[in-house]
């Protein structure tokens, strides 16, 4: 049996989603947030497909960014019964170091982002993840 989609699921699975990138869970936590069956998520640098697509992505982007912070911005949902489509704006921030450089450089970006989730029997999963947009901010 699968618990029912509501708004107050949505925020928290979307919360719970930015405090695990933030503190860099292993990948085996975040796992557990998505659908294996049929997923996709399309971020600027690579699309990732499946458990193993994301790992992969996974692993790439908590070895090379740091101090991240995401903010939520926005996040509105159109429900239909047991999947959602969710738009998220998102401020996201991180430190970067590319070698031999002196100095780490902070990141600053607005996200703009269209999930899919659905229903699953510890709230809902995300089985489609799409970076629409992403705008520096002056200071990045």
């Amino acid at each position: 049996m699968t618990d029912r989609i509501t708004d107050e699921s949505i925020r928290k699975l979307v919360d719970d989603w930015y405090l695990a990138l933030d503190r860099h869970d292993e990948v085996e936590t975040v796992k557990g947030m998505l659908v294996d069956d049929g997923l996709e998520m399309r971020f600027p640098e690579t699309t990732a497909r499946g458990h193993a697509g994301f790992g992969e992505w996974y692993k790439t982007v908590t070895n090379k960014f740091f101090d991240e912070l995401h903010v939520v911005t926005d996040v509105s949902a159109s429900i239909d019964g047991d999947r959602a489509t969710v738009l998220v704006r998102v401020n996201w921030q991180a430190s970067v170091w590319t070698p031999p450089e002196p100095r780490s450089a902070r990141l600053d970006f607005d996200a703009d982002q269209t999930w899919v989730v659905v229903a699953g029997r510890n709230g809902p999963r995300i089985k489609s993840y799409v970076v629409n947009g992403l705008v520096p901010r002056e200071q990045s």
